[in-house]
């Protein structure tokens, strides 16, 4: 398996497995009984998009570099790709063009005070900002009390950073602490699978995936189906050590504090009304009490 972010393998790997998943019937094209692949053949997604079966070939073998927009729109549609599937189609052919470029270490971006701010006013929401990489880079004292099997985790970095897909893929509780382990796998590797497109130059995103795929046979698995997950919403259940089973609600908010690098900001909240909401209100005042505490810990003291 191919892991080098932006190579031809990733673009060879992608179109293929995107051309398993349709069937003739679904495509509208007549089938036989001889037929000996479940999806579309190379010459089949030619027709469909209106180019030779040699120029198609081509592409999938990776020479996707200086394809125009017009046809890389009439491959997706040809493959039924979503939002999210095109945009990391493109993506690949803009990272394409940069063959020959080594791997960087990119310079975190610093999450400015007034977004710590924010984050902290959000007294009832845990809410947290995170990278493309899935480090979680800021977040508020309710993030940390919901999310704390991760920030407390022996998968945090040296900056105590927690990431969500080491926690994920590496940390034996996670599959206690997620209650939809399997969903969390599929949309965590989907979400880096995302990254990659955007940053294939990207070290340590390289070095993380490199990481995942050495430890972690579901993460391997996940990988290996290329889904793309530009951004996660939707209703997760956490069944946490303190307040015990909790079912929120998420959404997912782009937040714009560089020029090249992805931010998300992410909130986790509870529907009014429901025991999720009564123990995410408890979890919330243990976190602010802790929150204080600390804070006069850390105060100079008074002159006498």
């Amino acid at each position: 398996m191919d892991h080098e972010p932006g190579s031809r393998g990733e673009i060879r790997d992608f179109l293929t497995s995107r051309r398993a998943r349709i069937t003739p019937e679904q495509a509208g094209l007549p089938t036989s009984a001889r037929r000996r692949v479940a999806g579309l053949r190379r010459e089949e997604v030619a027709v469909l998009a209106g180019v030779s079966t040699e120029w198609y070939t081509r592409l999938e073998k990776g020479h996707i570099g200086g394809v125009s927009e017009a046809v890389l729109d009439a491959v997706a549609r040809a493959l039924r790709l979503d939002d999210d599937e095109r945009t990391y189609l493109f993506d690949l052919a803009r990272s394409s063009r940069q063959v020959g470029r080594t791997p960087t270490r990119r310079r975190d971006v610093e999450v400015p005070p007034r977004v710590q701010w924010l984050l902290d006013s959000m007294t009832m929401s845990s809410a947290f900002v995170r990278n493309g990489r899935t480090d979680i880079a800021a977040a508020n004292p309710l993030a940390r009390a919901l999310f704390a099997p991760m920030f407390d985790s022996a998968t945090v970095d040296r900056r105590r950073r927690p990431n969500i897909a080491r926690y994920t893929f590496l940390d034996p509780g996670a599959g206690d602490f997620f209650v939809d382990w399997d969903a969390a796998c599929v949309a965590t590797a989907a979400l880096l699978r995302a990254e990659v497109g955007r940053e294939p130059r990207d070290r340590a995103l390289h070095e993380l995936v490199g990481e995942l795929s050495t430890l972690s046979p579901e993460f391997r698995s996940q990988w290996a189906a290329h889904d793309v997950l530009m951004r996660h919403d939707g209703v997760k259940q956490l069944r946490h050590p303190e307040v015990g089973h909790l079912e929120l609600a998420f959404q997912s908010l782009d937040l714009h504090l560089s020029d090249r690098a992805v931010h998300d900001l992410v909130i986790y909240t509870a529907e009014p009304g429901t025991a999720s909401e009564e123990r995410l209100e408890l979890l919330a005042i243990s976190a602010a009490t802790r929150s204080r505490a600390a804070e006069q810990s850390t105060s100079p003291s008074p002159e006498a």
